[in-house]
């Protein structure tokens, strides 16, 4: 805990049976209280290791909900258990836990209530192994969001977050996809909340175990990207009705 707050890490998994260890083992435990880790039906061993690593709230999805159905369970779990703080963590290893004590601090100490590691402030995003096309589609997307939704983040791709309990408390995630494009509905929902969003540095690893969309998954995601953005526009600019308005 921080500040009496409970810390939940949640690690929405999918084939990730050979890098929970690696992540795992860096989460620090000296303020995360509790771990959860939602399996969408794996096709390896990943349920399995998870409770081999004594993981104590380890959910199996009967079938494949997608990345943004992994996320919901994974929400709603940490606030049945009580999470005033919760921290979004790949267990793919390709961000490092490091940050949590970071992200943790500028919620508990009531400065942010929501926190991005951004792999692209700084310069190591290409260092780190980030293909080039994802780079360049990254600035691209990013910048033309920024404009329609009148912001300034660096990137709003990264799967590093952290939420206060007031966040998830108000946003009606539950209504968003069940795809990648979650976590772009989540954030204009954030924005349109009122909610201001902090960024840190996060260093950058690609490597084969880390998970990774393909060009045409990416492509679709980058056209649902924009039209969340357009949706968020019409909401905020014409009072246009849209489920970023939706409360929980």
């Amino acid at each position: 805990m921080i500040n009496s707050k409970k810390i939940v890490v949640v690690l929405p998994a999918y084939n990730a049976e050979k890098t929970i260890k690696q992540t795992y083992d860096e989460i620090p435990f000296d303020i995360v209280d509790e771990v959860i880790l939602v399996d969408d039906n794996s096709l390896d061993n990943t349920y399995e290791t998870a409770h081999k690593l004594g993981i104590n709230h380890v959910i199996k999805h009967p079938e494949n909900r997608g990345y943004g159905g992994n996320q919901k369970s994974c929400y709603n779990k940490a606030l049945e258990i009580g999470a005033d703080i919760v921290i979004m963590l790949h267990p793919d290893y390709q961000y490092t836990p490091k940050l949590i004590h970071s992200m943790s601090y500028l919620i508990a100490n009531d400065v942010y209530q929501t926190v991005l590691g951004s792999r692209i402030l700084g310069k190591g995003a290409l260092k780190g192994g980030m293909p080039v096309y994802k780079y360049i589609a990254n600035r691209l997307l990013t910048f033309t969001q920024n404009i329609l939704m009148n912001q300034k983040l660096s990137e709003y791709h990264t799967g590093y977050r952290a939420f206060s309990k007031e966040v998830l408390e108000k946003v009606a995630y539950n209504s968003n996809s069940d795809d990648f494009v979650f976590d772009n509905q989540m954030l204009a929902q954030i924005c349109f909340a009122g909610y201001e969003i902090a960024e840190i540095t996060c260093p950058t690893k690609y490597f084969d175990e880390a998970s990774s969309i393909n060009f045409k998954r990416s492509s679709i995601y980058g056209l649902g990207v924009l039209k969340v953005s357009m949706t968020y526009f019409l909401a905020k600019t014409f009072g246009v009705k849209s489920k970023l308005v939706l409360k929980r």
